[in-house]
């Protein structure tokens, strides 16, 4: 059950090493952030043609995702667009879906891959552009040992300030993944890394040992041309189901804080949807 796509898993001792996995279409079949958005209408958040748009989106994410200009427009507006949202009713929002909404997204063959990963001995880490407070508990779910994920700002009145701490995107990743195996010691020359998205060249770029899961067209042709591994992941299933072991209850810290990521980057999202539908019409 999905044992080809752990092909070429060495198992080293020495030095440390890592595989680096991108998140949405490469470890679950949908967007972290868009799958919430129902419960958020449910809760009150965002209204129903705000649903519908999320729908879209959803849709063109899955036909081919976003491009570097679309993103960066998508954050400006999310920043202002999550501004003064109450964080405390995210929370309790996010923590009674969380499970019921990711779990059944998760890839038969990623889960696979980070179970061979772990027996080899090497460090899971997710590297996601999605929020760190949805992030978190999903990587605490699959059993990974480290996350790196947007970070959004909230003030001491429990609520959203509008600005982003840190944007884990592009870039900032494969710098993220170099700070990495300088504090830990990772041998990247002997490191492994997966993502679905041109915007995760430079991460890709950054190990040894890189791969393209169910790639876009852009990320298709450099994979190709460099010769790297290209992945097809088509198989969503219950970490319950498949893998007992990695079925690890999310700890209550990152379950609280699970809300800001999650409504902040389906706010960007909302507004990104918005923009295709204009320009379509």
């Amino acid at each position: 059950m999905g044992c080809a796509y752990a092909r070429g898993v060495e198992n080293h001792s020495l030095p440390r090493t890592a595989a680096f996995f991108d998140l949405d279409k490469t470890v679950i079949a949908k967007s972290s952030t868009l799958t919430f958005s129902k419960s958020f209408y449910q809760g009150g958040l965002i209204n129903r043609r705000a649903v519908l748009r999320t729908a879209y989106a959803q849709f063109v994410f899955l036909a081919g995702g976003a491009d570097h200009d679309q993103m960066e427009r998508m954050r400006t507006y999310l920043s202002a667009l999550c501004r003064g949202w109450n964080v405390q009713q995210v929370k309790e929002i996010v923590a009674e879906t969380l499970h019921d909404l990711i779990d059944p997204i998760i890839y038969d063959e990623a889960a696979t891959l980070i179970e061979q990963h772990h027996s080899a001995g090497r460090d899971v880490v997710i590297v996601s552009t999605s929020g760190a407070e949805v992030v978190e508990p999903i990587g605490d779910m699959l059993g990974a040992d480290r996350v790196v994920a947007t970070r959004m700002v909230v003030g001491d009145d429990g609520c959203f300030t509008g600005e982003v701490e840190y944007y884990a995107y592009g870039p900032t990743k494969a710098e993220a993944v170099r700070e990495l195996a300088e504090s830990e010691g990772y041998d990247l020359a002997r490191c492994y890394a997966y993502s679905d998205s041109v915007t995760d060249l430079p991460m890709l770029e950054s190990v040894g040992r890189p791969h393209a899961v169910n790639p876009d067209r852009a990320l298709r042709r450099e994979a190709l041309a460099r010769q790297w591994p290209i992945l097809d992941f088509h198989r969503p299933v219950r970490l319950k189901q498949r893998l007992p072991t990695l079925s690890v209850p999310p700890r209550p810290a990152l379950v609280a804080a699970a809300a800001i990521g999650a409504a902040a980057a389906t706010a960007g999202l909302v507004w990104y949807a918005s923009r295709r539908r204009t320009s379509v019409a």
